[in-house]
């Protein structure tokens, strides 16, 4: 028997299955939104999200209030409006505090540092990384950990603290060591070494 060989171009790529629009407007909106940041259209993303975000808050939505707020957020830091990408994601904080939503507030805590690094704000950055660091050895995350550390050097980093930088990098070094990671736990230390030469 003899096997034929299809061509490539001939084999169709299978079709994903496209998303079930929300019957709900507001969410289908939302969603919208969400399509369209991943596009890169930021006004569209804008204008959708907030449609979402006034649909959320005639229905007093808590959690959709704070999805469509940090998303705006988002749209804010992608188009360089850092003063109000802050404002947005400081109401999603607030309801993620009131709801005690500690992986919330991490993801946006990352976007405040961020904010904070834009605006040269290094200490605000860096107590916030402090606060990140804390809930992760609270929750036993070794790798949260060593990438808020790896944060925390570069914003020393950039504001020419090189021991402070090569310290954390060393703390990094450290915690793969005690992995067994040791190519990892090399290369943290050689940049360490070159912070101090």
């Amino acid at each position: 028997m003899q096997g034929v060989i299809q061509p490539i171009d001939n084999i169709k790529k299978k079709e994903e299955p496209k998303k079930k629009r929300s019957s709900d407007p507001v969410q289908a909106e939302y969603d919208d939104g969400v399509g369209f940041i991943a596009n890169k259209e930021y006004g569209q993303a804008a204008l959708s999200l907030h449609n979402a975000l006034l649909g959320y808050e005639k229905k007093n939505h808590q959690d959709g209030i704070a999805n469509a707020s940090n998303q705006l957020g988002v749209v804010c830091m992608k188009k360089g409006e850092f003063a109000k990408a802050k404002e947005h994601f400081q109401r999603a904080w607030d309801i993620c505090k009131r709801f005690d939503d500690r992986m919330s507030m991490l993801n946006l805590s990352e976007q405040f540092i961020l904010i904070h690094r834009d605006a040269k704000e290094y200490k605000e950055a860096i107590a916030l990384c402090l606060d990140m660091l804390d809930t992760h050895h609270s929750h036993n995350n070794p790798e949260g950990s060593v990438n808020v550390m790896e944060t925390m050097a570069d914003i020393y980093v950039d504001q020419g603290e090189k021991a402070k930088a090569a310290d954390a990098y060393r703390s990094i070094a450290s915690i793969h060591f005690n992995f067994d990671h040791k190519n990892f736990a090399k290369r943290f230390e050689e940049k360490a070494a070159a912070l101090e030469s």
